[in-house]
């Protein structure tokens, strides 16, 4: 059960609106007008409750629940429980979190500009805006309509904002253009110098890092993430795309739509990326490579070389996955013997 003193509920919500939002259609003899009050897990609904079934692991449990209505594919149709209705998907994890939205609002604004909070007075906000305290708006930002800037949060002279962006608390963001509709969540930094220097006999020059970054809409970067600006052409991350916690970009690198990384990833500098590019977990990619379109990389993979469009890798170095699952056969062989 989600715990209500820390995300607000709607009110109860009929079922014709859900599969409207969804774009499914309901079994025959299911009533449109019955009234659900809230999601749940299998396990834990009640009749009342909308759950999904989207693994098989959870087919026992899914058998079981309590559930008024469940999300889930076709093939399970001839074991659905007797009281509930089946709500068929080809995605029902997807329905589930549409909604999820329509019981949970994910935003919550409230406007205003906290007494403890300091503003420049030449950067520009709309009144939509939520400021909290601590925060430190510098000169020349703009702000546009119903963002919100987070506790301790320091946005550094120039900064744009685009709509509905939500920026958490201790965060800071420098030399950058953000778009509408972007979720940055605590602690993460964007905008300071990237790594970069110029060697020689004497020791290393600090080469100066005249780029930005770019953030385009849609976009969610986790907890602790860092981005740093360009050296002259920009770091962008591209519409659409998500970073999870703690992960580092590099100057001049360029992710594009609708790519996923996970945690602890790390992408060193002048790396482009195509769009719809899966990262997993604890990847190191080097520097001044080309990911092509839709490629997966392996968790706790060493990226060296070039990947091309729909390539699936994994390893250190990373290699074609069915290579480096072969690899790891030979290998367990090898100490059978």
């Amino acid at each position: 059960m989600v715990d209500q003193r820390f995300f607000q509920k709607s009110n109860e919500v009929a079922l014709k609106q859900i599969i409207k939002h969804c774009k499914i259609s309901l079994p025959k003899g299911a009533n449109k007008n019955l009234l659900f009050s809230d999601i749940s897990s299998l396990d834990k609904a009640k009749s009342n409750h909308i759950s999904f079934l989207d693994n098989t692991l959870y087919i026992e449990k899914f058998k079981k629940s309590k559930a008024g209505a469940c999300f889930l594919r076709k093939q399970f149709l001839n074991i659905t429980p007797k009281n509930m209705i089946p709500l068929v998907t080809e995605n029902p994890y997807h329905a589930f979190a549409i909604t999820a939205h329509i019981f949970y609002s994910s935003k919550n604004i409230s406007q205003g500009i906290h007494t403890k909070s300091h503003i420049e007075g030449n950067a520009q906000y709309d009144k939509s805006v939520q400021i909290d305290p601590g925060a430190v708006i510098s000169s020349d930002v703009e702000i546009d309509t119903n963002c919100k800037i987070g506790a301790n949060t320091v946005i550094l002279s120039g900064v744009k904002i685009g709509k509905n962006t939500l920026i958490g608390s201790n965060c800071s963001i420098g030399y950058s253009i953000l778009g509408s509709n972007i979720k940055i969540h605590n602690g993460v930094k964007i905008g300071q110098d990237g790594f970069g220097f110029a060697e020689n006999i004497k020791g290393y020059l600090k080469m100066p890092q005249l780029g930005r970054v770019i953030i385009e809409d849609n976009v969610e970067i986790g907890a602790n993430t860092t981005i740093d600006r360009g050296t002259n052409p920009d770091t962008i991350i591209g519409r659409g795309s998500k970073l999870d916690n703690l992960v580092q970009i590099g100057h001049n690198v360029v992710i594009g739509k609708n790519c996923i990384i996970v945690s602890q990833t790390g992408i060193s500098g002048s790396t482009v990326f195509g769009n719809n590019v899966i990262v997993g977990g604890q990847v190191g990619i080097a520097g001044h490579l080309k990911i092509g379109n839709n490629v997966k990389i392996a968790a706790k993979s060493g990226v060296m070389k070039n990947i091309e469009n729909n390539g699936i890798v994994g390893g250190i170095p990373a290699i074609p996955i069915k290579n480096w699952h072969r690899q790891t056969i030979i290998l367990k062989n090898l100490l059978k013997k």
